[in-house]
Protein backbone atom coordinates (compact mmCIF):
# COMPACT_ATOMS: atom_id res chain seq x y z
CA UNK A 1 0.00 0.00 0.00
CA UNK A 2 1.43 3.39 -0.92
CA UNK A 3 0.79 6.97 0.06
CA UNK A 4 0.00 9.13 -2.99
CA UNK A 5 1.93 12.48 -3.62
CA UNK A 6 0.48 13.32 -1.68
CA UNK A 7 -7.25 22.35 22.69
CA UNK A 8 -10.94 27.93 41.55
CA UNK A 9 -8.71 25.40 39.49
CA UNK A 10 -5.43 23.68 39.48
CA UNK A 11 -2.52 25.85 40.51
CA UNK A 12 1.04 25.15 39.72
CA UNK A 13 3.21 26.56 42.49
CA UNK A 14 6.74 26.86 41.31
CA UNK A 15 9.56 27.70 43.60
CA UNK A 16 10.43 30.74 45.71
CA UNK A 17 13.88 32.25 45.44
CA UNK A 18 16.10 33.79 48.26
CA UNK A 19 19.58 35.33 47.88
CA UNK A 20 22.11 36.14 50.69
CA UNK A 21 25.03 38.57 50.23
CA UNK A 22 27.48 40.47 52.49
CA UNK A 23 27.92 40.19 56.27
CA UNK A 24 25.04 42.38 57.29
CA UNK A 25 21.55 40.96 57.66
CA UNK A 26 19.43 42.11 54.79
CA UNK A 27 16.33 40.55 53.31
CA UNK A 28 15.28 41.69 49.90
CA UNK A 29 12.01 40.48 48.40
CA UNK A 30 11.11 40.62 44.76
CA UNK A 31 7.69 39.82 43.39
CA UNK A 32 7.85 39.17 39.69
CA UNK A 33 5.38 38.17 36.98
CA UNK A 34 2.37 36.06 37.84
CA UNK A 35 1.84 32.60 36.38
CA UNK A 36 4.46 30.33 34.90
CA UNK A 37 6.28 29.78 31.66
CA UNK A 38 7.57 26.72 29.93
CA UNK A 39 10.99 25.99 31.39
CA UNK A 40 14.03 23.93 30.48
CA UNK A 41 14.99 21.32 33.09
CA UNK A 42 18.30 19.54 33.47
CA UNK A 43 19.98 16.91 35.64
CA UNK A 44 16.84 15.22 36.84
CA UNK A 45 16.99 12.90 39.83
CA UNK A 46 14.24 11.44 42.00
CA UNK A 47 14.25 10.76 45.74
CA UNK A 48 11.30 9.29 47.65
CA UNK A 49 8.84 10.50 45.04
CA UNK A 50 10.37 13.96 44.80
CA UNK A 51 11.97 15.14 41.57
CA UNK A 52 14.92 17.51 41.52
CA UNK A 53 16.12 19.23 38.38
CA UNK A 54 18.13 22.27 37.38
CA UNK A 55 16.86 25.00 35.08
CA UNK A 56 18.19 28.34 33.91
CA UNK A 57 15.01 30.43 34.11
CA UNK A 58 14.36 32.21 37.38
CA UNK A 59 11.05 31.76 39.23
CA UNK A 60 8.27 33.93 37.88
CA UNK A 61 6.04 34.59 40.90
CA UNK A 62 8.19 35.41 43.93
CA UNK A 63 11.88 35.90 44.66
CA UNK A 64 13.29 36.37 48.16
CA UNK A 65 16.97 37.19 48.64
CA UNK A 66 18.73 36.85 52.00
CA UNK A 67 21.98 38.77 52.30
CA UNK A 68 23.76 37.64 55.45
CA UNK A 69 22.84 34.00 55.81
CA UNK A 70 25.36 33.59 58.63
CA UNK A 71 23.24 35.91 60.82
CA UNK A 72 20.26 33.51 60.82
CA UNK A 73 22.16 30.28 60.36
CA UNK A 74 21.06 27.78 63.01
CA UNK A 75 17.89 29.67 63.99
CA UNK A 76 14.82 27.50 64.47
CA UNK A 77 12.24 30.25 63.89
CA UNK A 78 10.82 30.34 60.38
CA UNK A 79 11.18 33.36 58.15
CA UNK A 80 7.83 34.43 56.69
CA UNK A 81 7.92 36.58 53.58
CA UNK A 82 5.58 39.42 52.81
CA UNK A 83 2.29 38.53 51.18
CA UNK A 84 2.44 38.40 47.38
CA UNK A 85 -0.16 37.84 44.72
CA UNK A 86 0.10 35.10 42.14
CA UNK A 87 -2.47 33.38 39.97
CA UNK A 88 -5.26 35.45 41.49
CA UNK A 89 -4.60 34.47 45.11
CA UNK A 90 -2.47 35.74 47.99
CA UNK A 91 0.49 33.76 49.29
CA UNK A 92 3.39 33.83 51.70
CA UNK A 93 6.70 31.99 51.65
CA UNK A 94 7.74 30.22 54.88
CA UNK A 95 11.41 29.24 55.29
CA UNK A 96 13.08 27.14 58.00
CA UNK A 97 16.87 27.42 57.74
CA UNK A 98 17.50 24.42 60.03
CA UNK A 99 14.48 22.47 58.87
CA UNK A 100 10.97 21.94 60.13
CA UNK A 101 11.34 19.09 62.61
CA UNK A 102 7.56 18.58 62.66
CA UNK A 103 7.78 17.69 58.96
CA UNK A 104 10.87 15.47 59.14
CA UNK A 105 13.07 18.32 57.98
CA UNK A 106 15.86 18.17 60.55
CA UNK A 107 19.21 18.77 58.87
CA UNK A 108 17.56 20.31 55.81
CA UNK A 109 16.23 23.55 54.47
CA UNK A 110 12.42 23.45 54.68
CA UNK A 111 10.33 25.67 52.43
CA UNK A 112 6.56 26.12 52.19
CA UNK A 113 3.95 28.23 50.46
CA UNK A 114 1.06 29.36 52.65
CA UNK A 115 -2.21 30.70 51.28
CA UNK A 116 -3.25 33.99 52.89
CA UNK A 117 -6.30 36.25 53.05
CA UNK A 118 -8.76 33.44 52.35
CA UNK A 119 -11.64 35.05 54.27
CA UNK A 120 -13.26 36.31 51.08
CA UNK A 121 -13.29 32.88 49.44
CA UNK A 122 -16.64 31.02 49.36
CA UNK A 123 -17.56 28.44 51.97
CA UNK A 124 -15.98 25.08 51.24
CA UNK A 125 -13.36 26.58 48.94
CA UNK A 126 -10.56 24.42 47.59
CA UNK A 127 -7.65 25.34 45.35
CA UNK A 128 -5.66 22.55 43.73
CA UNK A 129 -1.98 23.26 43.38
CA UNK A 130 0.94 21.68 41.57
CA UNK A 131 3.71 22.83 43.88
CA UNK A 132 7.31 23.47 42.91
CA UNK A 133 10.02 25.20 44.96
CA UNK A 134 13.42 26.60 43.98
CA UNK A 135 16.90 27.07 45.40
CA UNK A 136 19.27 29.30 43.43
CA UNK A 137 22.78 28.17 42.62
CA UNK A 138 24.76 31.27 41.57
CA UNK A 139 27.81 29.18 40.79
CA UNK A 140 26.06 27.35 37.96
CA UNK A 141 23.59 30.17 37.21
CA UNK A 142 20.76 27.67 37.58
CA UNK A 143 17.93 26.92 39.95
CA UNK A 144 17.37 23.66 41.77
CA UNK A 145 13.70 22.80 41.28
CA UNK A 146 11.90 20.45 43.65
CA UNK A 147 8.49 18.90 43.08
CA UNK A 148 6.75 15.62 43.73
CA UNK A 149 4.17 15.70 40.93
CA UNK A 150 1.15 15.44 43.25
CA UNK A 151 -1.68 17.96 43.46
CA UNK A 152 -1.76 19.92 46.72
CA UNK A 153 -5.28 20.68 47.91
CA UNK A 154 -5.37 24.06 49.61
CA UNK A 155 -8.51 24.53 51.72
CA UNK A 156 -9.63 25.96 55.05
CA UNK A 157 -8.14 22.99 56.92
CA UNK A 158 -4.83 22.92 55.01
CA UNK A 159 -3.43 26.26 53.87
CA UNK A 160 0.27 25.42 53.78
CA UNK A 161 2.18 22.99 51.58
CA UNK A 162 5.84 22.52 50.81
CA UNK A 163 8.87 20.33 51.30
CA UNK A 164 10.44 19.57 54.66
CA UNK A 165 13.54 18.26 52.93
CA UNK A 166 14.02 20.84 50.19
CA UNK A 167 17.81 20.46 50.29
CA UNK A 168 20.13 19.03 52.92
CA UNK A 169 22.15 21.52 54.96
CA UNK A 170 25.32 19.53 54.32
CA UNK A 171 24.93 20.23 50.61
CA UNK A 172 23.44 23.71 50.91
CA UNK A 173 26.06 25.09 53.34
CA UNK A 174 29.05 23.59 51.54
CA UNK A 175 30.35 26.66 49.70
CA UNK A 176 31.96 24.46 47.08
CA UNK A 177 28.48 23.54 45.88
CA UNK A 178 27.64 27.13 45.01
CA UNK A 179 24.33 27.69 46.83
CA UNK A 180 25.82 30.27 49.20
CA UNK A 181 28.05 32.90 47.60
CA UNK A 182 29.41 35.81 49.66
CA UNK A 183 27.03 34.85 52.47
CA UNK A 184 24.09 35.13 50.06
CA UNK A 185 21.44 32.51 49.26
CA UNK A 186 18.20 32.48 47.30
CA UNK A 187 14.88 30.63 47.19
CA UNK A 188 11.76 31.10 45.07
CA UNK A 189 8.24 30.13 44.02
CA UNK A 190 6.22 30.05 40.84
CA UNK A 191 2.42 29.72 40.75
CA UNK A 192 0.13 28.74 37.90
CA UNK A 193 -3.59 28.02 38.08
CA UNK A 194 -4.64 25.16 35.86
CA UNK A 195 -8.40 25.19 35.56
CA UNK A 196 -9.82 21.65 35.50
CA UNK A 197 -10.95 20.72 32.01
CA UNK A 198 -14.71 20.78 31.58
CA UNK A 199 -14.75 19.41 28.06
CA UNK A 200 -12.78 16.75 26.23
CA UNK A 201 -12.11 15.71 22.66
CA UNK A 202 -13.54 12.23 22.17
CA UNK A 203 -12.55 10.07 19.20
CA UNK A 204 -15.01 7.30 18.32
CA UNK A 205 -14.48 4.56 15.75
CA UNK A 206 -17.63 3.64 13.84
CA UNK A 207 -17.84 0.28 12.09
CA UNK A 208 -19.90 0.09 8.91
CA UNK A 209 -21.16 3.66 9.14
CA UNK A 210 -24.30 4.70 7.22
CA UNK A 211 -23.99 5.21 3.46
CA UNK A 212 -20.57 3.62 3.51
CA UNK A 213 -20.50 2.21 -0.05
CA UNK A 214 -19.64 4.48 -2.97
CA UNK A 215 -19.67 3.28 -6.59
CA UNK A 216 -17.92 5.11 -9.43
CA UNK A 217 -18.37 4.09 -13.06
CA UNK A 218 -15.80 5.42 -15.54
CA UNK A 219 -16.91 5.54 -19.18
CA UNK A 220 -14.74 5.70 -22.33
CA UNK A 221 -11.78 4.30 -20.45
CA UNK A 222 -9.66 3.89 -23.60
CA UNK A 223 -9.83 7.63 -24.32
CA UNK A 224 -8.64 8.78 -20.90
CA UNK A 225 -5.44 10.83 -20.73
CA UNK A 226 -2.28 10.28 -18.69
CA UNK A 227 -3.36 12.15 -15.55
CA UNK A 228 -5.18 11.61 -12.29
CA UNK A 229 -8.97 11.48 -12.42
CA UNK A 230 -11.11 11.98 -9.33
CA UNK A 231 -14.61 10.91 -8.42
CA UNK A 232 -17.27 13.14 -6.91
CA UNK A 233 -16.95 13.63 -3.16
CA UNK A 234 -19.00 11.34 -0.92
CA UNK A 235 -19.74 11.79 2.78
CA UNK A 236 -19.03 9.05 5.31
CA UNK A 237 -18.84 9.94 8.99
CA UNK A 238 -17.94 13.59 9.39
CA UNK A 239 -15.70 13.79 6.35
CA UNK A 240 -15.90 13.83 2.59
CA UNK A 241 -13.90 11.31 0.57
CA UNK A 242 -13.16 10.65 -3.07
CA UNK A 243 -11.48 8.05 -5.24
CA UNK A 244 -8.64 8.79 -7.64
CA UNK A 245 -6.65 6.94 -10.29
CA UNK A 246 -4.42 7.42 -13.34
CA UNK A 247 -5.38 5.15 -16.26
CA UNK A 248 -1.75 5.00 -17.39
CA UNK A 249 -0.42 3.90 -13.98
CA UNK A 250 1.36 5.48 -11.05
CA UNK A 251 4.53 4.94 -9.06
CA UNK A 252 6.13 1.51 -9.29
CA UNK A 253 3.04 0.18 -11.08
CA UNK A 254 3.51 2.43 -14.08
CA UNK A 255 2.95 1.62 -16.95
CA UNK A 256 1.83 -1.96 -16.36
CA UNK A 257 -0.85 -1.68 -13.65
CA UNK A 258 -3.91 0.33 -12.71
CA UNK A 259 -3.72 2.29 -9.42
CA UNK A 260 -6.57 3.20 -7.06
CA UNK A 261 -6.47 5.57 -4.11
CA UNK A 262 -8.84 6.90 -1.48
CA UNK A 263 -8.45 10.58 -0.64
CA UNK A 264 -9.81 12.33 2.44
CA UNK A 265 -11.32 15.71 1.63
CA UNK A 266 -12.94 18.43 3.71
CA UNK A 267 -15.26 18.10 6.68
CA UNK A 268 -18.99 18.54 6.91
CA UNK A 269 -20.30 21.71 8.54
CA UNK A 270 -19.65 21.99 12.29
CA UNK A 271 -17.52 18.84 12.33
CA UNK A 272 -14.39 18.76 14.49
CA UNK A 273 -11.46 18.82 12.07
CA UNK A 274 -8.81 16.33 13.17
CA UNK A 275 -6.90 13.45 11.67
CA UNK A 276 -9.41 10.86 10.53
CA UNK A 277 -9.14 7.11 10.64
CA UNK A 278 -10.29 5.51 7.43
CA UNK A 279 -10.49 1.78 6.83
CA UNK A 280 -11.77 0.87 3.38
CA UNK A 281 -12.19 -1.99 0.96
CA UNK A 282 -11.15 -0.62 -2.44
CA UNK A 283 -12.56 -2.62 -5.33
CA UNK A 284 -12.34 -2.89 -9.07
CA UNK A 285 -15.61 -4.63 -9.79
CA UNK A 286 -15.92 -7.58 -12.09
CA UNK A 287 -18.94 -6.84 -14.27
CA UNK A 288 -19.59 -10.48 -15.13
CA UNK A 289 -19.12 -12.32 -11.85
CA UNK A 290 -18.13 -11.75 -8.20
CA UNK A 291 -14.40 -12.11 -8.82
CA UNK A 292 -13.70 -8.51 -7.86
CA UNK A 293 -10.20 -7.15 -7.31
CA UNK A 294 -10.11 -5.87 -3.74
CA UNK A 295 -7.63 -4.15 -1.44
CA UNK A 296 -8.11 -3.42 2.25
CA UNK A 297 -6.52 -0.16 3.39
CA UNK A 298 -6.48 1.46 6.84
CA UNK A 299 -4.69 4.66 7.80
CA UNK A 300 -4.85 7.97 9.63
CA UNK A 301 -5.70 10.65 7.12
CA UNK A 302 -4.33 14.10 7.98
CA UNK A 303 -6.50 17.19 8.14
CA UNK A 304 -5.31 18.43 4.76
CA UNK A 305 -7.14 17.16 1.72
CA UNK A 306 -4.23 16.26 -0.58
CA UNK A 307 -3.37 12.89 0.97
CA UNK A 308 -4.40 9.56 -0.49
CA UNK A 309 -3.84 5.95 0.48
CA UNK A 310 -4.26 3.00 -1.85
CA UNK A 311 -2.37 0.76 -4.21
CA UNK A 312 -0.42 1.19 -7.47
CA UNK A 313 -1.49 -2.16 -8.90
CA UNK A 314 -5.05 -3.17 -8.18
CA UNK A 315 -4.91 -4.97 -11.53
CA UNK A 316 -2.44 -5.39 -14.38
CA UNK A 317 -3.49 -3.38 -17.41
CA UNK A 318 -3.11 -6.53 -19.52
CA UNK A 319 -5.70 -8.30 -17.34
CA UNK A 320 -7.94 -5.25 -17.34
CA UNK A 321 -8.02 -5.13 -21.11
CA UNK A 322 -8.57 -8.87 -21.50
CA UNK A 323 -12.25 -9.15 -22.56
CA UNK A 324 -12.56 -12.57 -20.97
CA UNK A 325 -11.74 -11.20 -17.50
CA UNK A 326 -14.85 -9.04 -17.19
CA UNK A 327 -13.35 -5.91 -15.64
CA UNK A 328 -13.50 -3.65 -18.70
CA UNK A 329 -16.89 -3.95 -20.37
CA UNK A 330 -18.12 -1.65 -23.10
CA UNK A 331 -15.04 0.51 -22.47
CA UNK A 332 -16.16 1.13 -18.89
CA UNK A 333 -14.78 0.14 -15.48
CA UNK A 334 -16.41 0.31 -12.05
CA UNK A 335 -14.62 1.25 -8.84
CA UNK A 336 -16.16 0.81 -5.41
CA UNK A 337 -15.17 2.04 -1.97
CA UNK A 338 -16.66 0.34 1.09
CA UNK A 339 -15.79 2.34 4.21
CA UNK A 340 -15.71 -0.32 6.93
CA UNK A 341 -14.51 1.90 9.77
CA UNK A 342 -14.10 5.64 10.24
CA UNK A 343 -13.35 7.87 13.20
CA UNK A 344 -15.58 10.69 14.33
CA UNK A 345 -14.38 13.36 16.77
CA UNK A 346 -16.69 15.29 19.10
CA UNK A 347 -16.20 17.84 21.86
CA UNK A 348 -18.11 16.60 24.92
CA UNK A 349 -18.23 17.30 28.65
CA UNK A 350 -15.84 15.45 30.91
Amino acid sequence: MDSHKRSLGFISLAFLFITCSSAEFLIQQVTEGKGTENNSYYNVEANLGETRAFREERPSSKIVTIAGYSVIKGRFEPYESSVFEAAGYRWRLVLYVIGNKNDGGAGHISLYVRMEETESLPYGWEVNVDLKLFVHNPKTHKYLTVTDGTVKRYNAAKKEWGFGKLISLSIFENTNNGYIVQDTCSFGAEILIVKPAEIQEKVTFISNPPHNVFTWKILRFSSLEDKFYYSADFLVGDRYWRLGFNPKGDGDGRPHALPLFLFAQGFKENAVATNTWGAVNLRLKNQRNSNHRQLYSAAWYPIRSDYGVGVNNIILLSDLKDPSKGYLVNDAIIFEAEMVKVSVTNIVSV
